[in-house]
């Protein structure tokens, strides 16, 4: 069970039944980075509707209109200021904790209806009609990966670090790893005969475990690190362990790994790199190689190849090259007769 630092909720602890219901959230065992994600939405959401002496059980449609443009507006995780624009993802994800929130109000019969709405299902329609649309327009973006040029520098910034961060940037690739799955590994999740890494279930998205391969370069990394992690402790457990001061020996959060892939894309100057970039990398790197669809989802951890397929990022030269080495001729059979006689 993930256990809630409410410190992190100033708003939220003083209203019960957010309280309540955040923590019954947790207690269903959603994956850690959900339950966080769904306080941070109703933090911000509940610190709004303060600021406008609004309680939410007495919240209408118009309000809730006025609370998604707030979100809209500011930058993640900022509840006070900021005019930065928030990314689509991230104001969608606000809104679903926000319904969640209120779906519990409903539930624990607080009110009587959900102000944020969504579709009614009709017995043999479906939807049939009334499906009512999102509050906000769901945008879907090409994810981002770094080019050669890009990949390049990072990687002379990362030769410069420490053991435990090539490794972590290794992994990261290699595995095609979530925030949460390379933080969470323990030393008994790797096969070093094998060059295997076992993926727990109750640290994926959606709670499948997963055994996926990682390079010789990855191995010899691992057994580097391991040789100065036993001077931070002995036992075994969490592989990857702060070397802070005020933290020393302690397993490294997801934070702190946000954090240094941060400063490294201020200091690389690749400013869109984030900890989800080597996931979206390695499956496009593995769609480029050949792989099937299937096993590329596989080795994901994806359900649907639906989901993977947004992973993947083939670039428009490379679809360009393509159409070129096999769809040429037969183009211009089929648009011939576009061409102007002149021609």
């Amino acid at each position: 069970m993930h256990v809630i630092r409410w410190s992190r909720y100033p708003t939220l602890t003083t209203h019960d039944a957010a309280k309540r219901w955040l923590q019954s959230v947790a207690d269903l065992g959603l994956a850690p980075n959900t339950v966080e994600a769904y306080g941070r939405g109703v933090e911000q959401y509940l610190f709004f509707s303060r600021s406008l002496g609004v309680a939410p059980d007495k919240a209408r449609r118009d309000h809730i209109a006025a609370y998604v443009r707030f979100a809209s507006l500011k930058k993640p995780g900022d509840a006070g200021g900021g005019a930065e624009p928030a990314a689509n993802a991230t104001v969608q994800q606000r809104v679903t904790s926000l319904r969640l929130f209120y779906d519990f109000l409903v539930q624990e019969q607080d009110i009587l209806f959900n102000p944020v709405g969504r579709g009614h299902y009709v017995a043999g329609k479906a939807f049939g009609g009334m499906r009512q649309k999102g509050l906000i327009p769901r945008h879907r973006k090409l994810p981002w990966i770094p080019g050669e040029e890009d990949w390049t520098s990072l990687l002379g910034f990362v030769k410069t670090r420490s053991i435990r961060h090539r490794l972590m940037f290794c992994l990261a690739y290699d595995s095609a790893l979530r925030r949460e799955e390379l933080c969470s590994l323990r030393t008994e999740d790797f096969d070093p005969a094998r060059r295997l890494l076992n993926i727990r279930s109750e640290t994926t998205r959606n709670r499948n475990q997963r055994v996926v391969p990682y390079s010789t370069i990855s191995s010899h990394l691992f057994q580097e690190y391991l040789r100065e992690r036993r001077e931070l402790g002995l036992r075994r457990g969490p592989l990857f362990l702060s070397t802070s001061n005020r933290n020393s020996g302690e397993p490294l959060s997801i934070w702190t790994w946000s954090k240094e892939i941060g400063t490294l894309a201020d200091e690389s100057d690749v400013i869109r790199l984030s900890t989800h970039t080597f996931r979206h990398l390695r499956l496009t790197d593995l769609a480029r190689s050949g792989w099937d669809i299937h096993e590329i989802a596989k080795f994901a951890g994806h359900r649907s190849i639906q989901t993977t397929l947004l992973y993947i990022h083939l670039s428009g030269v490379e679809l360009a090259e393509k159409v070129a080495k096999t769809m040429a001729s037969l183009t211009d059979t089929r648009l011939a007769l576009l061409k102007g006689s002149g021609q």
